[in-house]
């Protein structure tokens, strides 16, 4: 449930600062553990492999959460979080031995480098996003009845159409439409409340 999260922002940023509080620390990792797993699938490595660099990241962070401080009202734990997640992946990333050659000059070197993070940046915010909707859906499918996130899964998850979903489930259009707007509108509700939850 969306009570399981702290009641502020200020709460995690302390807590997760805090190397005693084992509880936030566990709440981060919950969150961030299977985004950093996932990219370094996607970045090619073996399961092992994309193991090991989780917690490369991990230990990264730990080392310098306790440094991060508030500049001003507009600064975000979150952007500090993620810049410094980024750049622990990238640079596990960048440590690992290359199969094949690379041929080319120092320009295209760091071109290509450069290419490289910026596709790793964008799969940190991907990734991050999804692991948001995939907790909010666990936090919502427990909001609604059965055939009412049913009606959602078959036309959001799924992709058939309200039609198909209709007859499927002896429903009208019209109840379709209603209970995948009614989860929709909640899941950006909860999506909402735990991204401001990690800011």
């Amino acid at each position: 449930m969306v009570s399981d999260f702290p009641e502020t922002r200020d709460s995690l940023l302390l807590q997760v600062q805090d190397p005693a509080n084992r509880e936030a620390w566990d709440r981060f990792v919950a969150v961030y553990q299977p985004v950093i797993f996932r990219i370094a699938l996607a970045r090619g490595l073996q399961h092992a492999d994309a193991l090991d660099l989780v917690q490369q990241v991990l230990i990264s962070v730990a080392g310098s959460v306790e440094r991060w401080q508030r500049k001003d009202a507009n600064s975000k734990f979150s952007h500090w979080l993620s810049r410094v997640t980024k750049n622990a992946i990238i640079n596990a990333l960048s440590r690992r031995p290359h199969d094949r050659g690379i041929g080319g000059s120092a320009g295209e070197l760091q071109l290509n480098q450069l290419k490289a993070i910026d596709e790793t940046c964008s799969l940190v915010d991907h990734e991050l996003r999804r692991e948001l909707y995939l907790r909010s859906a666990e936090i919502v499918k427990t909001d609604f009845r059965s055939e009412t996130w049913e009606a959602f899964q078959y036309t959001v998850i799924d992709g058939l159409s309200p039609e198909d979903t209709a007859r499927r489930m002896g429903k009208s259009v019209g109840a379709i439409y209603t209970a995948r707007s009614r989860v929709m509108f909640r899941m950006k509700e909860v999506v909402r409340q735990l991204q401001e939850q990690l800011s």
